[in-house]
């Protein structure tokens, strides 16, 4: 039921595509979000950015090289890639166990405010797109509802 004086409830939803030549990478994708948000025409609600495989992930943090190479470090010591032998999953077939892991570690998804239709983030905020095992087509979600 509508209510009065309120606007009713807008609803955006598309699909981001990534495939990364390498089998890991930190893809900054907060312009295409903005992007999407300014297309929805919402001016206050929420935005939710999501990773559809589980080997990829969305994250929130700074755009700085340093870091991404520190995360690049960090998580291949909690979960290295190799020796693949160590990974009952892997006894499947698959070589992308560590990259399941990696994933659990940064994030499936973030929903981050719309406030008078601009995302609203901290000072260094931005949007990635995180990959642990690439070299093949994977979505993300992005669904924006508000008035």
């Amino acid at each position: 039921m509508r209510r009065p004086g309120r606007m009713p409830v807008k609803s955006l939803t598309e699909y981001l595509y990534f495939e990364t030549p390498s089998r890991r990478a930190f893809v900054n994708i907060t312009g295409q979000i903005e992007e999407l948000v300014r297309k929805s025409g919402i001016g206050e609600g929420l935005c939710l950015v999501n990773a559809m495989h589980i080997t990829a992930s969305v994250f929130i943090n700074d755009d700085e090289a340093g870091l991404h190479g520190d995360y690049e470090r960090w998580l291949e010591r909690l979960a290295p890639h190799g020796p693949t032998s160590q990974y009952r999953h892997n006894d499947t077939g698959e070589d992308n166990a560590d990259a399941h892991l990696k994933r659990q570690v940064m994030g499936r998804e973030v929903v981050v405010a719309v406030t008078e239709g601009r995302l609203d983030f901290g000072t260094w905020e931005r949007i990635f797109y995180g990959e642990f095992d690439g070299r093949r087509k994977k979505r993300v979600l992005v669904k924006i509802i508000g008035e």
